[in-house]
């Protein structure tokens, strides 16, 4: 990357920075006080120093965009495409739908929807393994976290409990590991035997 190529990347990373950070104002880390542009500012950073390019990584800014916020932006989520697309660029607007599980698939459970992501990784392109690998290694260092303090008390603020907790990460670390990408994949599987470790 020349110079003016860095230039370019870091207007634009602080354009989606700033439209992160206004799209997750209000809402906060799951069963915490910390704000969550926090984990999107940390799946970023995993997946720069990961290789990431430009789109990747703004992706990593956006990816919970449509299934955390798309229902709350105005005009909903056609809108918020619209406006990604427009602001970003197609393969972000790529990248974000393809670490996104709810929005298409609401009316199934937190547990179907899990089965249904893992399923749908195994068929993903390679630009959106990074950033959801990313995604669920930032989430998983934080689960290993709050266990140190919390202990298995920790898994009532999931849906689908201690035990659909663990699977689901155990499945994910399977298809990383299948599928890539290789040193991302490593780390998650050693946070979550940690995890399983921990949870008892």
């Amino acid at each position: 990357m020349n110079e003016s190529e860095r230039a370019a990347f870091h207007l634009d990373f602080e354009r989606a920075l700033a439209f992160a950070t206004r799209l997750h104002a209000t809402q906060p880390r799951k069963g915490t006080d910390i704000p969550y542009i926090s984990h999107l500012i940390g799946v970023a950073g995993l997946v720069l120093e990961n290789g990431g390019d430009r789109d990747q990584a703004i992706a990593a800014l956006l990816h919970d965009a449509i299934e955390d916020r798309g229902d709350d932006y105005p005009g909903g989520v056609p809108a918020l495409r619209r406006d990604l697309e427009a602001e970003f660029g197609s393969t972000v607007l790529r990248i974000v739908e393809g670490c996104s599980d709810a929005e298409a698939v609401a009316h199934l459970s937190s547990s179907d929807r899990k089965e249904r992501y893992v399923a749908h990784l195994e068929e993903a392109p390679a630009e959106v393994l990074l950033v959801s690998c990313a995604d669920k290694l930032h989430n998983a260092r934080a689960i290993v976290a709050d266990l140190r303090v919390m202990g298995p008390a920790l898994f009532e603020r999931f849906n689908v409990g201690r035990d659909g907790t663990l699977r689901y990460y155990e499945s994910l670390a399977e298809v990383f590991e299948r599928r890539g990408p290789e040193h991302l994949a490593k780390e998650l599987r050693r946070t979550v035997e940690t995890m399983k470790t921990l949870a008892g």
